[in-house]
């Protein structure tokens, strides 16, 4: 959680690119991702210059003699336009040879350019990223999110920001272990392993690794609707046992998007993961398995996504061992084959849809839902409301989970109709909220299932959640819409008699009349 007061510094670091000319949102983040990877570069070597210090061991500079006047601190008291000459003309060309040299960032740094213009901008920009706390890991995570909340269209090939909180609802019900290999093969701002990230922290962190920390404005405390004064609950996830591979192999993400792919590598790096492996790959293509045949064939236990519904698509390019799986042009269909084949046998998957890939009548539509049924265990089918993506679409989807390997016995189905928030483009907060009891019942579910209890409590199919049995969606052509199955009870309205109610008009007709003649002999 961020203040009031950090929340300014972001809302004014926005107006000034807003005023300076640079209006498109996905443009503004960008070129802060840049200054703050600028800063960060000079925060990570002053780190390791005092760590070699004290050790007496070397590290591998990322500032050579020469490039000393590159780091953030030697330049950010310059004047305007000796800022702005030395980052166009010497501190981006130093991020092409850093992403030359093969580091992490190779792929996150490629093509990197200045797009900021005016001088008095950039040295606006740069002492206001100056003032914010970069060098405290348990605000970065929360200032980058609310920097990437203020993304509020959808890119040209169908990419948009998922609501964090349907994203923490879904890594919730997946419960992420730590020893889990995570991937999202159309990242975009990397929301999906970002959230699963904090969720780890959380679920491992004892009671002692657990800090309440007061919040704070302008020196006072910040009270609640209840006055009760706010705090900002740290997980120092001290229980984790492995901290090497979920820095370097545990988070795996992929996007064609270079902006994106920028976005989402600060993204993981401001919450705390040193090294996530993001790359540039367009995961349907046939490249993807010829340069990363462990991650394009069972390389993940778990894979997490909101795929593109929609945009551009090189049929010629596509992988064509997923069109055996299902022929078609549609990206939906085509990813949810892509993620079956990335998952290791009995890995998991949550993975979000449009409505039509549950009901769609084409051939391909019932071939990829035959094929979730009965060579995959589809668990089950979260009906979404329509408006859960507004302002960017208005369309209606659905979550699939499911278990690659086996066959399906029965489906449990959730219809959400309210996820705390308005279903109108303001999306304001409302009390109104499935998404804790959809949590709770469908860890009951799972429980049931593995204890072998009965499943009677989901028996009853005019609930918001219930099972269907696969031979009954089978017999339905693989439908998975939750309206084919949900029963609605009716009740009975009791209607006035039409004698009674034409004597009532009747009555009502005389009246009107008697009125009209008092205004005429009033006229």
């Amino acid at each position: 959680m961020i203040t009031g007061q950090l929340r300014s510094k972001i809302d004014k670091l926005w107006t000034e690119f807003w005023t300076g000319g640079i209006t498109n949102p996905l443009t503004v983040v960008e070129q802060i991702t840049f200054l703050m990877y600028a800063r960060m570069l000079d925060m990570n070597e002053r780190s390791d210059e005092k760590r070699a210090a004290r050790t007496g061991k070397a590290f591998n500079h990322r500032f050579e003699k020469c490039e000393q006047h590159l780091r953030w601190e030697n330049f950010r008291h310059q004047g305007s336009d000796e800022i702005y000459r030395l980052v166009k003309d010497e501190l981006f060309p130093h991020f092409a040879e850093l992403a030359g040299e093969g580091t992490q960032f190779a792929d996150f740094m490629k093509g990197a350019q200045l797009m900021i213009q005016k001088p008095n901008l950039l040295q606006s920009a740069v002492d206001l990223i100056s003032e914010l706390p970069l060098e405290n890991k348990d605000v970065k995570g929360d200032l980058y999110e609310y920097l990437l909340s203020k993304l509020t269209t959808a890119g040209i090939n169908g990419q948009f920001r998922t609501p964090r909180h349907i994203i923490r609802t879904m890594v919730e019900m997946i419960d992420v272990d730590q020893r889990h290999r995570v991937c999202d093969p159309a990242c975009g701002t990397g929301g999906f392993l970002a959230t699963t990230y904090e969720y780890l922290l959380e679920k491992y962190s004892s009671p002692e690794g657990i800090e309440h920390e007061p919040l704070f404005e302008d020196g006072k405390p910040l009270l609640g609707a209840s006055g009760q004064p706010l705090v900002n609950t740290l997980y120092s996830g001290d229980l984790i046992e492995d901290r090497h591979h979920i820095d370097t192999d545990m988070f795996h993400g992929f996007d064609f998007d270079a902006t994106m792919l920028r976005v989402a590598a600060m993204n993981l790096v401001m919450h705390g993961i040193k090294e996530p492996d993001i790359h540039y790959q367009d995961t349907l293509s046939q490249s993807f398995i010829e340069r990363r045949r462990s991650e394009a064939r069972e390389g993940f236990d778990v894979i997490l996504a909101n795929p593109p519904f929609k945009g551009s698509l090189d049929e010629e390019d596509v992988d064509p061992t997923l069109l055996r799986v299902v022929k078609t042009k549609k990206t939906e269909l085509l990813f949810v084959a892509l993620i079956q084949r990335m998952l290791k046998t009995g890995g998991r998957s949550a993975t979000i849809v449009p409505d039509g890939v549950l009901f769609g009548s084409s051939k391909a539509h019932q071939t990829l839902r035959k094929h979730l049924l009965e060579d995959n265990q589809l668990e089950a089918v979260i009906s979404l409301p329509s408006g859960v993506f507004k302002p960017y679409a208005g369309v209606s989807t659905a979550i699939l989970f499911f278990t690659k390997g086996g066959n399906t016995d029965k489906v449990w189905f959730y219809d959400v109709q309210a996820d705390g928030y308005s279903l109108d483009d303001k999306r304001t907060p409302t009390k109104d909220n499935d998404l804790p009891d959809l949590i709770k019942q469908f860890k009951a579910y799972q429980q049931a299932v593995i204890n072998n209890d009965s499943l009677e409590a989901w028996a009853d199919k005019t609930q918001k959640a219930f099972l269907v049995d696969a031979s009954d969606i089978k017999a339905n052509k693989y439908d998975l819409s939750i309206n084919r199955y949900k029963e609605t009870v009716y009740e009975e309205e009791q209607y006035e008699d039409p004698k009674v109610l034409l004597k009532q008009l009747m009555a009502l007709e005389d009246e009107i009349q008697t009125e009209l003649k008092v205004l005429e002999g009033m006229l």
